[in-house]
């Protein structure tokens, strides 16, 4: 799979899992409506097909996926919590990409 193309599909799939888990959190922790609960199922659910669409071996997927699930999981402690990352966030984000681009793009 070309480099950009996966990384689409990580960032999809970070995306879907963090509706996935934060409509619940809602739910449990702002006394939002049950309702909400629905929409995650279908968000976890197009998470884990997503995640399969792959080609590598799954461990190796998910291993790389893991960072990109990082530098999306702090874009949205910014844009949907109003909290800006620190310079260290960023780093580890940084590193966390880094170490995903080795897994998911080395030689085969």
């Amino acid at each position: 799979m070309e480099p950009m193309k996966t990384l689409g599909f990580y960032m999809l799939t970070a995306l879907a899992e963090l509706i996935g888990c934060y409509l619940p959190w809602l739910w449990l922790r702002q006394d939002r409506s049950a309702w909400l609960l629905v929409p995650a199922t279908v968000s976890l659910a197009a998470f884990a097909w997503l995640l399969s669409l792959h080609e590598a071996a799954s461990g190796r997927v998910y291993a790389a996926y893991g960072g990109v699930y990082i530098a999306m999981a702090l874009a949205w402690l910014w844009l949907v919590d109003g909290i800006r990352p620190s310079a260290w966030d960023v780093a580890g984000a940084g590193l966390a990409l880094a170490g995903m681009g080795v897994i998911a793009f080395q030689p085969r």
